[in-house]
């Protein structure tokens, strides 16, 4: 079983650069794992999406903010939840959804370095749009260091966690599993690809978002986290050389 706690409470293993020796393809979740939540980018992603329910089906912001969690757990992403039972444009979803304000997200140097020095190719795997990708690397300065972004409308609009995803992704960039590491910081989405090969990594917040349930920002202690950190540049620095 699972079990949740704190970073302070369930030390990580200890980081092995051998761990990651073989490993050429880096592959990174967008939102809350390569930026920290103080920069607020997520709770506007959700505050536009209730809104853009409450604008749809003319609920109160309550209603509206507990059935995008109601979508988000059953379908896997509110926009799923959207396409299956109520036939929207995810298009335009997507572009009312990433509309927002990107003043708190500063620019990563330390973060873009450490990317950049990583031996092979470097890859996003998001939920998330393009377009909202592109907004997010280019503001942190780390853009130019991916190959390429794989995003929801790639995977056919089938989100994390399911296999078919990463299976899409796999094939479409020539990726070999047991040559992958896998940067997540939603613990679920990590199950599949430790089951394909890769190894993975959860990243927790440093300090408690108190925007996100308690669940969703833990150190797990699970066969398929195979190291936890609440500092990605940190983690990937010794890793420059490992491969």
């Amino acid at each position: 079983m699972n079990q949740h706690a704190a970073i302070s409470d369930i030390a990580p293993p200890p980081l092995q650069t051998e761990a990651f020796a073989r490993v050429d393809h880096w592959i990174f979740d967008l939102d809350n794992t390569l930026y920290s939540h103080e920069s607020r980018v997520w709770p506007q992603v959700n505050e536009r999406i209730t809104l853009f329910m409450r604008e749809l089906f003319g609920l109160d912001g309550m209603s509206s903010s507990a059935l995008r969690e109601y979508y988000y757990h059953r379908y896997g992403t509110t926009l799923n939840g959207l396409m299956v039972e109520h036939q929207i444009d995810p298009d335009v979803f997507l572009d009312f959804a990433h509309d927002i304000d990107l003043t708190l997200l500063e620019p990563d140097p330390a973060l873009g370095a450490a990317i950049a020095a990583l031996p092979g190719r470097k890859l996003i795997l998001t939920n998330g749009s393009v377009g909202h990708a592109r907004n997010i690397a280019g503001k942190l300065g780390i853009l130019q260091h991916f190959e390429d972004i794989f995003d929801i409308v790639a995977a056919g609009f089938v989100p994390k966690p399911e296999r078919a995803t990463y299976e899409t992704f796999l094939a479409k960039h020539s990726v070999d599993p047991g040559r992958a590491a896998m940067f997540e910081d939603i613990e679920k989405n990590l199950i599949v690809p430790s089951a394909l090969g890769m190894k993975t990594v959860l990243i927790i917040p440093r300090t408690p978002d108190p925007f996100r349930e308690v669940w969703e920002q833990s150190a797990i202690e699970a066969g398929h986290v195979h190291f936890v950190t609440d500092d990605l540049a940190g983690f990937l620095t010794p890793l420059a050389t490992a491969g």
